[in-house]
């Protein structure tokens, strides 16, 4: 198990969302941060909540995790600046709106170079450091669309399953080689963040509506708070739980995916129609 009290955890992604109901949750368990986002306004902010509540030592970093060069200066940041730090949480990532034939290479490589390879460059860079410690722990965020893959999320889709099969090979590394080091991959469904409102667009989106309706669909579906996502994770990393499914919607589409493999999306666009359409009439 990683004791989160007395531990030292880099969160990248850190200014909203997830990442900061981590930050907020850890910090009150006892843990100090090095936390790091693009925002450093939003970062300065967790910071100064987390000082009005807590006695712990938070460090903020601007980082692109796009960038590799980057993300290796927050690593050696971080563990100067904490030499006992154990837990490495990759949540940093961004979406993109538009089908295959509406996004260019250049947008893909983009969301790539975040999702993925910020993933893969933050493990790489921190593993060294945790390989140091008695116990320690990688948490590495994917998603629901990691394991199902709807229209419409091709980039979105390919990065998260990526992070997947990365982290579950990583992990079986590590548990052969017998490394303190432990990983989780998780799997979040719909939460309330505001990545949908983030997100980009693709060159050839010629509706302008789409992307409202996009957010809006979002918004109605997301029905997990980034509180509860924080205690899910908090909570995988003190039990060392190999994977982790956020909301009742991520465990119904992960059975789902199991039991009707090719035809899965057939159900889950039913269920969307319905969900979307009760919510529009009460708008009503």
């Amino acid at each position: 198990m990683t004791a989160i009290s007395g531990s030292a955890a880099a969160l990248t992604g850190a200014a909203s969302g997830i990442g900061r109901a981590l930050a907020l949750e850890l910090a009150a368990r006892g843990c100090d941060l090095a936390l790091a986002d693009r925002d450093e306004a939003g970062l300065q902010a967790v910071a100064a909540d987390i000082a009005r509540a807590h006695r712990r030592k938070v460090t903020v970093h601007r980082l692109d995790v796009g960038a590799p060069e980057q993300i290796e200066a927050f690593a050696q940041a971080a563990g100067s600046a904490h030499p006992a730090l154990n837990i490495v949480i990759n949540n940093a990532g961004v979406a993109l709106l538009g089908q295959f034939g509406e996004i260019e290479q250049a947008q893909m490589e983009w969301l790539f170079n975040i999702n993925f390879w910020g993933t893969v460059h933050g493990t790489r860079a921190f593993l060294p450091i945790l390989s140091r410690q008695r116990a320690a722990h990688i948490v590495n965020i994917s998603s629901i669309f990691g394991i199902v893959a709807p229209p419409g999320q091709t980039a979105y889709c390919a990065a998260k399953f990526a992070v997947r099969g990365f982290s579950e090979s990583l992990r079986h590394e590590l548990a052969v080689a017998g490394s303190p080091v432990k990983l989780t991959v998780v799997h979040p469904g719909g939460v309330a963040t505001s990545i949908a409102r983030n997100s980009r667009t693709g060159t050839g989106v010629t509706d302008n509506a789409r992307r409202a309706q996009s957010i809006e669909r979002f918004d109605a579906l997301a029905k997990t708070t980034p509180a509860a996502a924080a205690e899910r994770i908090i909570a995988a990393i003190e039990n060392n739980a190999p994977r982790v499914l956020i909301g009742n919607d991520a465990r119904f589409m992960d059975l789902l995916q199991r039991f009707r493999p090719g035809t899965y999306w057939k159900v889950l666009q039913r269920q969307i129609d319905k969900a979307t359409a009760k919510v529009g009439a009460i708008a009503k």
